[in-house]
């Protein structure tokens, strides 16, 4: 269905932003009255390459090292590194960060699964983990092929939190703008 501007679609439910104030203010959210619960998020994304970049990593012949172990430490890394790099973002005590890289046939499908117990979830700890992994194996690759794409990066669970489970339906495509 087509939208104007400022129009909600037919039976699309009022949202407010968690992250906007009532004057339309940035502001972080207060999470301090909500309850520890356990919290899991796991994202994935791809990379896709040329052929020839795919045999240098593959055969483990890329001149800066291995860029599947390099692409899981910064993965895991960035991780941690969350709320210092997206703004709002609460620091959070992680207990467990991993991060998977599985042969495609143009590439790499990376997958990150989090957890924490906290008042807030860890979905943007696994974004960022998969998206600086994905970056982090395009920078050693990059002499051989500038073409690499990195995409469909999702989350595709979280557990935990007010808003219990959420699982992206398999085969779910992007929203176009």
């Amino acid at each position: 269905m087509a939208k104007t501007k400022g129009q909600k679609p037919r039976g699309a439910s009022p949202r407010v932003l968690s992250h906007v104030d009532r004057r339309g203010n940035v502001t972080m959210v207060d999470v301090g009255d909500k309850p520890v619960t356990h919290r899991e998020a796991t994202a994935r994304g791809d990379i896709t390459m040329s052929a020839a970049a795919l045999r240098v990593v593959r055969r483990g012949a890329a001149a800066k090292g291995d860029p599947l172990q390099a692409a899981r430490i910064a993965g895991i890394m960035a991780a941690k590194q969350t709320s210092a790099l997206i703004p709002l973002c609460h620091p959070l005590p992680l207990t467990q960060i991993s991060l998977e890289l599985r042969p495609t046939r143009r590439g790499y499908r990376i997958e990150s699964r989090v957890r924490t117990s906290a008042q807030t979830g860890v979905e943007m700890e696994a974004l960022v983990a998969v998206t600086v992994a994905a970056l982090t194996v395009y920078d050693m690759v990059k002499a051989i092929d500038k073409t690499m794409v990195i995409g469909d990066v999702c989350l595709v669970e979280k557990r935990g939190g007010r808003s219990g489970v959420y699982r992206r339906a398999a085969g779910a495509k992007r929203r176009s703008a």
